[in-house]
């Protein structure tokens, strides 16, 4: 597939299906992430957002379709041979070892994907450290770089967890609910951040989010599931202003 004025996609899925049982989390999902770009992925509760990250990171086998990245099909690939090309993902429920310091938290999300445990012991190269270190700081978490990440606050985590996907130095972070149960001080941090990660670091983002504000502030485009399926792409106003949309929200959500 190309588009996106004849860019080839970054991440492209074809026509992906997940089955649990006789039950579709996904039917026939199309879609593609071109490169510098960030795109909202929306949709109710149920949809198959997260299920679609899940398959797309290979946490879940895919049960029908193709996913290519970086024009490699990798469908039938480990979630840590994905990781290694340079897709890295947050998750909706924050994952954060709680009881090791900011600073540790981001060391230790370097040794990503079946490296054999001995290595997550050994000391931390010094150009490791100082990229973990300059990570905290752009995160603005230079000032609680020694706390355990268990006493952070909620948006703090989420920076946090954040840092740790961009250790890799991935080409594409696929960021799932980044402002869940954040104060909107931290929203708004976040927010700028990601925006400054793709604007002068050509960062690349696929984020599933509720907050339509948020989506509409940062993404150039939008698409939506409903029951697992492809509902509806196109700007944020296109999606804001699509009748399908507006029911599938207010009519699953809304009563």
């Amino acid at each position: 597939m190309s588009g996106d004025n004849g860019r080839q996609p970054l991440l492209e899925g074809r026509n992906v299906s997940k089955f649990f049982g006789g039950l579709a989390a996904l039917s026939q999902v199309d879609f593609a992430v071109y490169p510098n770009e960030v795109m909202g992925l929306i949709g109710p509760n149920g949809s198959g957002k997260t299920t679609l990250f899940d398959c797309l990171s290979r946490v879940q086998k895919i049960s029908e379709g193709q996913v290519i990245f970086k024009g490699v099909d990798i469908t039938d690939k480990k979630p840590y041979q994905v990781a290694h090309m340079g897709l890295s993902r947050t998750f909706q429920v924050i994952r954060v070892y709680r009881k090791m310091t900011v600073l540790e938290n981001m060391l230790l999300s370097r040794q990503y994907g079946g490296q054999g445990l001995l290595k997550l012991f050994r000391p931390a190269p010094e150009e490791t450290e100082g990229r973990a270190r300059e990570l905290i700081k752009f995160l603005l978490l230079d000032s609680v770089i020694h706390e355990k990440a268990g006493n952070l606050s909620g948006g703090q985590k989420r920076l946090l967890e954040i840092g740790m996907a961009l250790m890799p130095d991935p080409d594409l972070i696929l960021l799932d609910e980044a402002t869940s149960g954040v104060n909107p001080t931290l929203v708004e941090t976040i927010k700028d951040r990601i925006r400054e990660l793709n604007t002068t670091y050509k960062k690349t983002f696929l984020l599933i989010e509720h907050n339509i504000h948020f989506i509409a502030d940062l993404c150039s485009r939008v698409f939506v599931l409903n029951y697992g399926q492809k509902l509806a792409e196109g700007t944020p106003q296109e999606i804001m202003d699509n009748e399908a949309v507006i029911e599938a929200y207010f009519g699953a959500e809304g009563g």
